[in-house]
């Protein structure tokens, strides 16, 4: 189970101006999706209206839960108790491992965040948006929530899209073309970038693969072909363990963020031999 970030930690994350933007436009859309373009076009006292914004409020409710979920979840702390094993060849050059700035030797997979100002288990990245880094124990509910906002603003765009062209404006009236013109650039522009996030960390998780270690994998590619040797992360164990070991062995829970049950410390990862 993931543990949550102390009382000032969460409470300075939910002030910040990143996070309070993105949930005001998430309220935005949900909005403006099932009140006034939903409404406009099948009406919600219809079967098919009231259906479809049950439907839209419950992906916008998942979304919510899983940002809730990766912005007050602590991504992964360095336990007190850890220290390196010269033995185990997943911690070789120990010297490399050492973070100057928090005095004290860091597991495989970890790094330090600057903006965190501490080590992080396994980090992917900051993100300002959750003002929290994404690492080892709250990148499940990062995932899920790109997932149920992709899905969101693509759903958002479709009856945006269908109300637009099935049914008659008043475009006469110059704020209603306004509005229409804003919302559709927005609606599109989040579908296209949050939609290219999703496939980017879809490639990241079947390849057990931080942001970080791809752009070191980067030049570590390049040096094998270089040699006329093929190169595969050494953490990658094959697509269905490494999904696995992000989302758990139980496909019933890979959309529940809140199941982080078969997560571990986050000091030690297997390797494949290859």
């Amino acid at each position: 189970m993931a543990r949550r970030r102390g009382g000032a930690a969460a409470a300075a994350a939910a002030a910040s101006p990143a996070v309070v933007g993105a949930v005001s436009v998430l309220a935005l859309v949900y909005y403006s999706t099932v009140f006034v373009f939903l409404d406009h076009w099948l009406g919600l006292g219809t079967l098919a209206g009231a259906a479809h914004a049950a439907a839209f409020s419950l992906v916008v409710a998942a979304c919510f839960f899983s940002f809730v979920c990766a912005a007050a979840a602590d991504p992964g702390s360095v336990p007190a108790s850890f220290a390196p094993d010269a033995e185990d060849p997943q911690r070789q050059g120990l010297k490399s491992r050492y973070c100057d700035k928090c005095c004290m030797y860091k597991p495989s997979r970890t790094h330090h965040c600057k903006v965190c100002k501490r080590c992080v288990l396994k980090m992917d990245h900051h993100c300002v948006w959750i003002n929290n880094c994404v690492g080892y124990a709250n990148y499940k509910s990062f995932i899920i929530c790109v997932l149920n906002a992709t899905i969101g603003s693509l759903y958002s765009l479709v009856v945006f899209l269908f109300d637009l062209f099935q049914t008659e404006h008043e475009y006469d009236i110059p704020y209603v073309k306004v509005i229409h013109v804003l919302v559709g650039v927005l609606l599109f522009f989040l579908s296209l970038t949050i939609g290219s996030l999703l496939c980017w960390h879809i490639y990241l998780l079947c390849h057990n693969m931080t942001t970080i270690e791809y752009r070191e994998a980067t030049r570590a590619k390049w040096l094998a072909q270089k040699s006329g040797q093929k190169y595969r992360h050494r953490f990658d164990l094959g697509t269905r363990k490494n999904i696995q070991m992000i989302m758990g062995p139980n496909i019933l829970c890979w959309l529940c963020p809140a199941a982080t049950g078969h997560l571990k410390d986050g000091t030690e990862f297997q390797i494949t031999n290859n």
